[in-house]
């Protein structure tokens, strides 16, 4: 039942609002934010199956536990940012910022419910993976945004609610699967070692691999 209901919550939000929100966010800097409009029914399709399909890996890994719900509420989150970077290579201060927030107070209860992970971890892990990402901004900002570091303290809360070994998986998962989409697109031509990518959807995927196994673990 708790995965059912998972997906097709999934695939009713990303059907309409997922796509309806895509098709607003996905401007260019400085540009305003368009009206919204009744997504295409290509995009609704994409959308609600793209949603619906991480909505329910997440609870059948997690399981009835308080924080699977903390998971399908940020999973539509998660998949506007990620088609939006994709789009515009951005990922927007209006859903990265408010959804640091909400995982926090989000995780906060869960721990209050008996959920199966440590909130004072989960809070260190975002700042964690937040400043190691905002150190690669100093680093080297031509090769990654604002917007990514922002994105890391949500990613490092969620990864390191299971624990230490999960967050540095999943943040290493990210690299990984950036790198072999890099490699890739050289082995075909169809970029180079300075075509920019967009990092937040293999950031997204990363963790959703860590928050997969972490869950696992833990049931």
């Amino acid at each position: 039942m708790l995965i059912c209901g998972a997906v097709l919550w999934g695939a009713a939000v990303g059907a309409y609002a997922v796509p309806r929100a895509v098709h607003r966010l996905a401007v260019g800097v400085g540009e305003p934010w368009r009206e919204p409009a009744v997504p295409a029914g290509r995009e609704a399709v994409w959308g609600g199956v793209g949603t619906a399909g991480v909505c329910g890996v997440l609870a059948a890994a997690s399981g009835a536990v308080p924080e699977v719900g903390v998971w399908l509420l940020a999973t539509p989150v998660a998949v506007v940012l990620v088609t939006v970077d994709v789009r515009v290579r951005r990922l927007p201060d209006v859903l990265t910022l408010p959804l640091a927030g909400a995982l926090a107070a989000l995780l906060g209860g869960a721990a209050l419910l008996g959920g199966a992970g440590s909130w004072t971890r989960a809070l260190l892990g975002g700042l964690a993976l937040g400043g190691a990402y905002f150190l690669l901004w100093l680093i080297h900002p031509a090769g990654m945004g604002l917007g990514d570091v922002k994105l890391a303290s949500s990613l490092g809360m969620a990864l390191g609610w299971y624990g230490w070994g999960v967050l540095f998986a999943g943040a290493f998962a990210a690299f990984v699967l950036g790198a072999l989409y890099g490699v890739g697109l050289m082995a075909v031509r169809r970029g180079s070692r300075r075509t920019a990518l967009p990092f937040g959807p293999f950031m997204a995927l990363g963790a959703l691999a860590g928050l997969v196994t972490g869950a696992v673990s833990a049931s």
